[in-house]
Formats: C-alpha cells, structure tokens, sequence
C-alpha cells in the first residue's frame, strides 16, 4: 500500500472510500507513530523512581481511552491523537527527589501516586482556560501567555533534565550512542513514515544492538549486563494494567501545575497545525475551548488512575501529512490497538527490559530537542531581545527556572510547601509580562509562529500561504 493513497485525488477525509483493510492499515501506522515516544515517558519516570514508576500499560490504555475521549468531547471532529506528554518529565524527577515535609521518609512508590495527583490538577486547569477562553476570546488570553513568557519556560523544562541524560547514558556509551546516532538518522534522512517514527527507530535498533552484544556475553563497563529478561519471564500474556488511585499534596501539585503553561500552549500549537494540516479551522468549530476540555480532562482521568499527562501529539499529524487521510475514525483505530496492547504483560515487559544507557542516548537527544523548541517558540515568533522589556521577562524566567535547583520551602500552619524552580519562574514570568507596558505579542498575527508551540521531536509542517 502506498503511504499516500488516492494522492492524485486530493485529501481523503472519509476513509471508507478506501476499503476496511486500508482503514485498518492506516490505524496501525498512527499508532506505531505514537509508539516509541508514548512508551517512552514511563520507561524514563520509571528511571527517575528507581524501578517503581509508571507502567507501560497503564499508559498505553490511558493513551488509547484519552485519545477516544478527546474526541467525545470535540464532537468526533478533529484528527488528532493523545499520547504521553514530555513536558511533566521534569515534575516526575523533582518529586521523585522530594526529601522534605510528608515526603521525607517515603519510598519513590509511596511518592509516585502524588506526582500522579500534580497532574491531575494540572489537567483541571485546561477547564479553566477553556472557560476563560470560551468567556471572553483566545487572543485576550494569549496576551498573558506570549512566546517570550512561554518559550523561556520550556526551554527550562528540557535543561533541567540534561543531568539525568548524561547519567543514564554513561552506563554505555556504546549503546547510547548508537540510539542517538539513529533518531538523528531518520530524522533527518527519513523517508515516508520513517521520518515520523525517529524515536521508535532509534529504540528498536539499538535494543537489536544490545540483544547482540548479550548473547556475545559483552557487559557494560560496570560489570553488569546488558539486558535482565526477569520482568519478562514472570509477566503473563494477558492481564490487567497495573492501575492505583493518585494522591494530593500542596507540594507536588505546585510542582506539576506551572507545567500546564506550557502544555496549554503545546495544545493550542497543535490544534493550529492540525487546522492548517487538514485544512479546517478546529479553533472554531467545534472549537478551542472543546478541545482544550478534551486534552485537560484525558490528563486527569489518566492522572487520577496512575497514568502520565496526555498531550496531542505532532508525531500523528505528520502521518495526516503524509497520508493525506485526514478522517479521524483512523485515529480513532489506533486509539483502539493502544488500548487492545495495554492488556499484554509480556509485551510490556519486554519495553521495561530496555537497558539505561539507551533511554540515555533517547533522552539525550530528546531533553535537548524540548529546549530548542523552546527557542523555536522564541524565534518563529519573532520576539524582539532589543525591547528591554522581552529582555528582562526572559532573564528572569531562566535564572529562576534554573537557579532555583532546590526551589523555596516554607511553612502555612502544619504544611511544608515547597515552589520549585519552574514555578517560580512561571509566576515571575507571567507577572512581569502583565505589568511591564510595550506588549507586543497578539494571537493570529503569525500563524506559523503561533504553530511552533509543540514538545515534539518531529513538528508538523507549517500552514500553507
């Protein structure tokens, strides 16, 4: 089968015309699009929680129900696919590390299920945003959250995680390098869907790489193996995700919800470029507001029952570039393989087997992609460094998303309460921007500018003129 089907005849938005086995098909190729980097986010919160993370099917199931319940709430309109969001990655290590207050003696599982509550509230601040929006209009909002707010906070976001891409990594070089080598490979010399599955490619080569060097009875510079198949011989072939109920804290909960800033502009980035991809305006009808209700709640719910925070993914509307099939029931099938796969221990249990050092060299490359993103944000927006106002608005952000390493503790009544560094920086940001007069930012007037807002390692092309 073609990757561009019926390409002479323009855009496919009905893909029955195309027969049930094509349909069927095209699912399976958004979901291996959505794969590698949707798996990937609980295989490296796994890392920060020493082996007591989140589970590969909790997300999977999480990914495909969120996904099928996005598009309940976007009355079935929009083609667009949720899968685990980078972003919170950050938030996930900070309260891993936690040391004060109710978390000074807990275990990184008795720590996990607050994490998990963080973003549950951060989830419920998409309601609040899509209210607003609904109330009084996006481009009065987006005057509080402009690039030179939001840029900095995500360039933030990926380098305060670089610590942890170079420990993983040096377990093996070898490995992790070879990972790095070949995400850079497809990404930049990929053909067809190749070029959309990068982080897939690099996992599936380099693991290929390790199963070798394992048999040869080759062992990392430490000693130790390559790989351990123990999660894998004791995993059943069928059974039920490993789902547990989030808890709340002030402390985490301050550490997840700053990152919905960030997230909410990723949202609203990708519905903009899905809309220019499929050639519909979905900011309109069924609207920015449904949407955001959408991805804000698919969050919580999969917060709420111990899976990460979903985010739409640019990965998926670069297969609806591809294809050029822009129906959203072959979204909708993926979501359903995803959910179909969450009930297969062993395969989990073979994702889990994936050595440090190639999550190393994945993150490697992928904590420093969210950081130029950030940058992206900056420059396709084309904020201007000589207004002393932008200047100022970014330096702070920086030194306290990044300065603050250990963020402020203080104490109301009986409860610790700990603003890390991405909270602050969030809080100063947001506030210098709605003081500091010369604003000089408004919403729509570049719309390829306003579509570079997405944490993913292979963005959507850009609207056509």
């Amino acid at each position: 089968m073609s990757n561009n089907p019926k390409q002479d005849a323009g855009p496919i938005y009905d893909a029955r015309s195309l027969g049930i086995p094509k349909m069927l098909i095209l699912g399976l190729q958004h979901m291996f699009a959505m794969f590698g980097a949707t798996v990937l986010v609980p295989i490296l919160v796994s890392n920060y929680f020493h082996g007591e993370g989140l589970s590969v099917q909790v997300t999977l199931f999480f990914a495909g129900i969120g996904t099928l319940f996005f598009h309940a709430c976007s009355k079935l309109k929009v083609p667009a696919f949720l899968g685990s969001s980078f972003a919170f990655l950050g938030g996930f290590e900070t309260v891993a590390n936690l040391d004060t207050g109710i978390f000074k003696d807990m275990s990184y599982g008795e720590k996990l299920p607050y994490a998990c509550g963080g973003v549950v509230i951060a989830g419920l601040l998409y309601l609040i945003l899509a209210l607003v929006i609904r109330l009084v209009g996006v481009k009065r909002v987006m005057r509080f959250l402009p690039p030179v707010v939001t840029g900095p906070i995500i360039i933030c976001i990926g380098l305060s995680l670089a610590g942890s891409a170079i420990g993983n990594a040096s377990q093996n070089w070898l490995l992790a390098l070879i990972a790095l080598g070949v995400i850079i490979f497809f990404n930049i010399w990929g053909k067809g869907m190749f070029k959309i599955i990068p982080i897939l490619m690099g996992v599936v080569i380099s693991y290929a790489v390790a199963l070798i060097l394992n048999a040869a009875g080759v062992h990392n510079p430490d000693g130790s193996a390559i790989l351990d198949f123990s999660n894998v011989a004791s995993a059943s072939l069928v059974g039920l995700p490993d789902f547990f109920i989030c808890k709340f804290d002030i402390t985490a909960i301050l550490v997840m919800a700053p990152i919905a800033i960030a997230t909410m502009m990723e949202h609203i980035g990708d519905i903009s470029a899905i809309s220019a991809t499929v050639e519909k305006n979905f900011i309109e009808d069924p609207g920015l507001h449904r949407t955001l209700i959408g991805d804000g709640l698919a969050t919580s719910i999969s917060a709420l029952f111990g899976g990460p925070a979903n985010t739409t993914y640019g990965e998926n509307t670069g297969v609806l570039e591809l294809s050029k099939v822009y129906d959203p029931n072959v979204i909708r099938l993926a979501a359903v393989y995803a959910i179909v796969l969450s009930f297969v221990p062993k395969f989990a249990g073979i994702i889990t087997s994936l050595p440090a050092s190639i999550i190393g060299g994945v993150s490697f490359i992928l904590y420093g992609m969210i950081s130029a993103i950030g940058i992206r944000n900056i420059v396709e927006n084309k904020v201007d460094f000589t207004n002393s106002r932008n200047l100022i608005i970014a330096a702070v952000i920086m030194v306290c998303g990044l300065g603050f390493t250990s963020g402020i503790t203080f104490t109301i009544g009986e409860t610790s309460i700990t603003l890390t560094g991405l909270a602050i920086a969030s809080l100063a940001g947001i506030i210098l921007n709605a003081v500091l007069p010369g604003k000089d930012y408004e919403f729509g007037v570049n719309p390829e500018g306003d579509q570079s807002r997405g944490i993913a390692i292979n963005p959507p092309k850009k609207a056509k003129k």
